[in-house]
């Protein structure tokens, strides 16, 4: 039984051919897929740019603190190579994410976000010459509404276009002369705020177009996807429906397609977006500050090692759930279906205490894959609250060497958050990856199958006179299991031919081989003298139609089920429907429900008595008028009454054509111009009622069996 459960095994990880083949999908939206990709792109930009924003506000407007060098100092002085470097580093500064250093009177003020790169050494050295005093300075533009309180105030160092004052004493000013001359860091705050308001907006419209522009590329690959597989499966032989169970091949149109929706929904996107924002937050850092950014990389191999130990467990955890959940679903399935046979043979206590072996599996799978997300997230969690302590700690020791902001700090913590944050998201939306290379790789494998009835016909009959021949027929469903040995005989042209005989020799195969669905082993069956592999099989199937013992008829209306496959207006189709249906005596019955032929059958046709339905099996055939006509069991399952509305509706619609009728019970056979006695796959006898009878072989047997006994043989 644990075989027979562990048929849909998982056992791909990451396939590049399977990722490929599914990317290929995406060709006919590749406009789209580049929408996916732009809004990708700003929404990552956009929340890259918060938190430098956010320094900014921070560094140069709010705290803008000012380090103050004496050149005229270092000029008389000497100095060493490193510090006039990093005198001429700062006299130069700027750049990206930094705000341009004020020459006033030979005094250098650089910003203290200019990450000034000042060492140890070379920081003792500029303090020992007077160059740098370590106090924090404001310096700002001079401009006609500051300008009155810098002039002739000897707390302010200035010139014509800047001034500078130090930090402790401008917070002792009153507040409108603090006003006046922090007036330009308000309206820079202002800038920055609209700025940030419009990144708020940039990231909320492009995670809206990136999550809707996915979504749809998702939808309409499975559209794509199901459509091609429904093409592949509906011109697939019996051969192929006969080795793949119906649930199976609803389960990948269903189930395993939807995965890969989730692939370009949950996975790809969220895996681009999350290292997209994971290499972007590590630029940044860099950007900021390369020194601190170095304390980053070095917290980060425990990540990694950890990523590559939870990615193998995870794999081997969710192995184990798929099959232990297949295993529970296939066992209750089974059950469910045979409920009557367990409750006849008393097997309740059984089957609870096996169902419950199975659910206890499904248990200790389901938190063998918990227990690996609640070790691994923790783990990633002390790392980045590590890393954070680490930036904390090292960046507070560069801010009073003063050599980083505050701001950077800060922009650094909140960083870090958005940089392990994917991390975690990664893993886990791993298990949807697994989901959806284990969902393709079985699509794939269904849309590879290609066991279809080779259609290399190229003759085209429209009306064919009927005659069929089978000669020297061999045919096996399996190899070395003989149903059909050297099958021979004719039906000629407006001919009713009759074929009985015992369960298994061969009777309804006659039928799969005449319409191929089935193909012959060997021999040849000819219909009018021609190979039927000579004519195309949409044609054969319009000349040759059957009548089966179980009848399928699909939801919709009478009407709809009657006129199957004609292709005419709606008023001919009716029309043809009408005259079919009081051909076969199903007119009265149809008439009887309140909408007629307009009446919609439910689901397997259940809301109408078996009699009827094989009654509109009948007007179903007569509408498309074929030249050929199989019934195959066609009345097993019809009471007398009925029965007698087919026979004499068939007897009229009949003439002229060439049918083959295949029953058990011989008295719809009785009337036939011949009929074939099988036997073990071959003709043993063949000619009227009464030539049988008097024959006194295998058809005189089955005679007696089913009128002297009362039975019937199925």
């Amino acid at each position: 039984m644990n075989d027979y459960f562990e048929q849909e095994k998982v056992v791909k990880d990451y396939d590049g051919a399977i990722f490929k083949r599914i990317l290929s999908y995406i060709k006919p939206y590749r406009r789209l897929a580049l929408v996916t990709f732009l809004a990708l792109a700003a929404s990552t930009a956009g929340e890259l740019l918060l938190p430098v924003l956010e320094q900014r506000i921070l560094d140069d407007a709010i705290i803008a603190s000012y380090l103050a060098f004496d050149t005229g100092a270092a000029d008389g002085g000497q100095i060493s190579e490193k510090g006039g470097a990093a005198l001429k580093a700062l006299a130069t500064g700027g750049g990206l994410f930094q705000t341009e250093p004020v020459m006033i009177n030979g005094i250098l003020f650089a910003p203290q976000n200019q990450q000034l790169h000042i060492s140890g050494d070379v920081e003792k050295e500029l303090r020992a010459k007077h160059i740098l005093d370590g106090e924090q300075w404001y310096a700002f533009k001079l401009n006609d509404a500051n300008r009155r309180y810098v002039q002739g105030n000897p707390l302010f160092i200035y010139d014509e276009n800047a001034a500078a004052v130090k930090s402790a004493i401008l917070k002792t000013l009153p507040k409108d002369e603090i006003r006046a001359i922090r007036g330009a860091d308000l309206d820079r705050i202002n800038g920055v705020i609209l700025i940030l308001f419009i990144a708020l907006v940039v990231v909320f419209a492009a995670a809206y177009v990136q999550t809707w522009s996915a979504s749809l590329i998702g939808q309409r690959v499975m559209k794509d996807m199901r459509l091609e597989l429904f093409k592949k499966t509906i011109s697939q032989s019996s051969a192929f429906l006969s080795r793949n169970p119906v649930g199976r091949i609803v389960t990948r149109l269903g189930g395993d397609v939807e995965t890969i929706n989730d692939f370009f929904t949950s996975v790809m996107v969220a895996f681009l977006k999350d290292l997209s924002v994971m290499a972007g937050a590590l630029i940044t850092l860099f950007l900021l500050s390369p020194r601190l950014a170095l304390v980053v990389i070095v917290c980060m191999p425990p990540v990694v090692i950890c990523m590559t130990l939870s990615r193998v467990k995870a794999r081997d955890a969710f192995r184990r759930q798929r099959m232990a959940s297949s295993a529970v679903n296939s066992y209750f399935s089974e059950r469910l279906s045979g409920l009557q046979i367990v409750q006849y043979f008393r097997r309740e206590r059984k089957s609870m205490d096996e169902y419950g072996a199975h659910n206890g599996e499904l248990l200790d799978a389901n938190l063998g894959e918990i227990r690996v997300y609640a070790i691994f997230r923790p783990i990633v969690e002390f790392v980045a609250t590590f890393t954070t302590a680490a930036v904390i700690a090292v960046g507070s020791v560069l801010v009073l060497n003063l050599t980083l902001s505050i701001g950077v700090m800060i922009a650094f913590i909140n960083l870090i958050a958005m940089f392990y944050a994917p991390v975690m998201d990664i893993s886990e939306k791993y298990t949807l990856l697994q989901s959806a290379m284990a969902g393709a790789e079985r699509v794939f494998a269904l849309l590879d199958t290609d066991q279809r009835i080779p259609d290399q016909g190229k003759y085209d009959i429209s009306a064919a006179r009927g005659h069929i021949e089978f000669k020297n027929v061999c045919f096996s469903y399996k190899t070395g299991e003989d149903v059909l040995k050297n099958l021979s005989f004719q039906v000629n042209p407006g001919e009713t031919a009759a074929i009985a005989g015992y369960t298994g020799a061969g009777k309804t195969t006659i039928t799969n081989v005449l319409t191929r669905l089935w193909d012959i082993d060997s021999g040849l069956i000819s219909l009018d003298g021609m190979d039927i592999k000579e004519i195309t099989l949409k044609s054969l199937r319009r000349s040759v139609l059957p009548v089966l013992q179980d009848v399928f008829l699909f939801s919709g209306t009478i009407a709809e089920n009657i006129t199957l496959g004609i292709d005419l207006p709606p008023d001919e189709a009716r029309r043809i429907a009408i005259d079919a249906a009081k051909a076969v005596k199903a007119h009265d019955f149809i008439m009887q429900h309140s909408a007629g032929y307009d009446t919609v059958l439910s689901e397997g046709a259940s809301n109408i008595s078996s009699g009827e339905r094989q009654l509109i099996s009948f007007a179903r055939v007569i509408a498309h008028n074929p030249s050929v006509v199989v019934l195959d069991e066609a009345t097993s399952s019809i009471d007398t009454e009925t029965e007698m509305l087919i026979q004499a509706g068939m007897e009229r619609v009949l003439s002229g054509r060439t049918s083959i009728v295949i029953a058990h019970r011989l008295s719809t056979i009785r009337n036939a111009g011949r009929i074939f006695v099988l036997k073990g796959g071959a003709v043993a006898e063949q000619g009227r009622h009464d030539e049988l009878i008097a024959l006194n072989g295998l058809y005189a047997g089955l005679y007696r069996l089913q009128f002297q006994s009362g039975d019937y043989c199925d």
